[in-house]
């Protein structure tokens, strides 16, 4: 016979799993710095996909925990939807190093450095949240953290102007231009993704306040 405290200490299994997420998420962003600022792609690849491996076995026992458990840690609907978004920051942060593995010999001299860390700022910010939610669900330190997010995210958003204005002002290989644009996009939208994140643990709190 299961007392209470065992039925609810089952649900406080989805804060490890969401922290776990998390961490994978920070780990894929610091891949992306290494890509973009070291000649040896090669071990930086192969992080990323130790990365990603493990993001999606955390994604599916997520789920499969929330199909198993009868009484969880947060509702539900709030667990599938953090779960959804952390998943997606590490799918875009992969798709950008495929994308720049194939054309990063047509890319010298663009400067995808600071935006990247942008991101792994963020992604570090994400995870701080994350560990908010087993800490009582305090609305002070979650503002702070979203207030962060934010901020880092107008900072990338500022730190586009250069590269656009050499790429489409000064330059003339327009093939360059195009390619890099479409990376900033995908790093501007691995950046929205952590942003998603931070809405929704910010949500959370406030629901539960």
């Amino acid at each position: 016979m299961f007392s209470l405290q065992t039925i609810f200490g089952k649900g406080d299994k989805f804060y490890g799993l969401l922290e776990q997420s998390a961490e994978a998420a920070h780990e894929s962003a610091k891949a992306l710095q290494a890509l973009v600022t070291q000649a040896d792609h090669a071990p930086v690849m192969a992080a990323f996909a130790a990365t990603r491996a493990r993001e999606k076995a955390l994604a599916a026992q997520i789920s499969e925990e929330l199909v198993n458990t009868f009484v969880t840690a947060l509702d539900r609907e709030d667990i599938e939807a953090l779960n959804s978004a952390l998943y997606k920051i590490p799918k875009t942060v992969e798709k950008f190093a495929e994308r720049y593995e194939i054309v990063a010999v047509r890319l010298q001299g663009v400067d995808f450095g600071q935006r990247a860390l942008v991101l792994e700022r963020s992604t570090e910010v994400v995870s701080e949240m994350i560990g908010e939610l087993r800490r009582g669900l305090r609305i002070d330190p979650v503002k702070k953290l979203q207030d962060r997010l934010q901020t880092l995210e107008s900072e990338g958003d500022r730190m586009l102007l250069a590269p656009y204005r050499t790429l489409y002002v000064e330059g003339n290989d327009a093939m360059k231009a195009m390619l890099a644009k479409d990376l900033f996009e995908l790093l501007e939208k691995a950046i929205d993704k952590c942003r998603d994140v931070g809405n929704i643990v910010y949500s959370i709190v406030l629901k539960n306040s």
